[in-house]
């Protein structure tokens, strides 16, 4: 394969270089397109645009391959815990014993946050939604440490804001749903590992003893490793293209989880749980909505299955499945919305129009019935999205810096009014 590219523009030749990635995924590097020519490129939604070279995460949707760092999703969620997945995403590799000894206790050191904080918490109305809480504390960082400004810090300084945003992040989504709940907040407790710790924040009141039920915790910790990272996203773009403004990481982080908030990012699990929640309102035939979900004049769609980035299977679904049904059988919950979607699944997974179309249940729909058989309210779904796609924003916003990536500024075709005057 020739390493040019030629484009002809008005009789003119020109080339432009022929990249391929380590997974020999190729691309026309036009960055000096505008240059030679005078022409930009028109694609939106940037689907078939690289904004950046990254070596955090390879997605290969049509043959269902998630790997982060060179690792396969399916042995981290297996092997490591999500902080060892943490550290990789951010520092490239996986932690040695005494490595991950430190981060942890590091990340221990910071949970705690400043109690001014509560005081913008207690700002909120108790119907304010948790995403937005959830960004605004982020954000709020940037004035409890206004030395993470500078764009200039050393290393050492921007690792002290990773930890301290990584420490602070459970404690800040415990808070944003104990406001939606109207329930006093519960301070971190230290002698808890991540996961243990943020389900105490969450589910228990400040005078009442909290055992971590191991099964739920495990399932949560596998959540959020298959969350952590999904290459260039909308959410992942956004922090990058904020970040390259040399905005400080909370600020990016912040822009991050708003992006996530859109229903068409982060909201599917949700999405899945009301789909639910209307077929048990109709009745609960499931037969009827699998029905509807076949014809092609009818609009319905079965929410939670297929993939838009996965055109075969979603790996993360595989691992998620197993949780899913240990999470259920452990709390041994009588809900008609759960009943429904393992009647779902099973047709799904058995229907040889959903096998041909590929149509499987995907990550969205396990972790939808996980959260709702914990009892975590819909509302607080993105914000469990958030926390697990934290060390992912930050590893991407931590590599745009260190490759000293320009600042973001797409182009635009403009299609206004040519030069006029003012009548009169």
């Amino acid at each position: 394969m020739s390493d040019q590219i030629e484009i002809i523009v008005n009789g003119s030749t020109h080339s432009f270089p022929l990249i391929t990635g380590s997974e020999n995924e190729s691309a026309i590097d036009i960055s000096k397109l505008r240059a030679q020519t005078g022409l930009i490129t028109i694609d939106p939604g940037f689907k078939n645009t690289g904004s950046t070279k990254s070596a955090i995460t390879f997605l290969d949707g049509e043959k269902g391959i998630l790997r982060y760092r060179g690792y396969a999703i399916e042995e981290l969620a297996e092997r490591s815990s999500f902080l060892e997945v943490s550290y990789l995403l951010i520092f490239g590799k996986l932690p040695s014993e005494q490595e991950f000894k430190v981060f942890t206790k590091e990340i221990t050191n910071h949970t705690l946050v400043h109690e001014d904080i509560k005081t913008i918490l207690d700002g909120f109305p108790s119907n304010a939604h948790p995403m937005g809480v959830l960004s605004s504390l982020v954000c709020s960082l940037t004035a409890f440490y206004p030395a993470s400004l500078d764009p200039n810090r050393s290393a050492e300084a921007v690792n002290l804001s990773i930890l301290r945003i990584l420490a602070k992040m459970p404690t800040f989504a415990a808070w944003a749903y104990k406001n939606k709940m109207g329930h006093p907040v519960n301070y971190p407790d230290n002698r808890l590992d991540y996961c243990g710790n943020f389900l105490k924040m969450m589910f228990s009141l400040p005078t009442e003893d909290f055992e971590v039920d191991p099964v739920i915790s495990e399932a949560l910790d596998k959540l959020l490793i298959l969350h952590a990272d999904h290459e260039q996203n909308c959410s992942a773009s956004t922090v990058r293209i904020v970040g390259s403004s040399q905005a400080s990481l909370y600020a990016s982080i912040s822009a991050g989880i708003n992006a996530l908030w859109g229903p068409l990012h982060g909201g599917a699990n949700q999405a899945v749980i009301e789909m639910l929640e209307n077929i048990r309102k109709d009745g609960g035939d499931t037969q009827k909505y699998l029905n509807k979900a076949k014809d092609k004049q009818d609009p319905f769609r079965l929410m939670g299955f297929g993939h838009r980035v996965y055109k075969n299977f979603d790996p993360r679904a595989k691992i998620i499945k197993k949780a899913a049904d240990q999470v259920l059988e452990k709390l041994g919950i009588q809900d008609p919305v759960l009943d429904i979607a393992k009647k779902l699944e099973d047709a799904a997974l058995n229907d040889p129009y959903f096998i041909e179309k590929k149509l499987y249940p995907n990550v969205d729909f396990y972790s939808g019935i996980i959260y709702r058989a914990m009892g975590i309210p819909t509302e607080m779904f993105t914000v469990m999205f958030a926390l697990g796609r934290l060390p992912g924003w930050i590893a991407q916003w931590k590599e745009m810096r260190e490759n000293n990536e320009p600042i973001g500024r797409p182009r635009q075709i403009y299609t206004g009014k040519n030069l006029r005057k003012i009548d009169g």
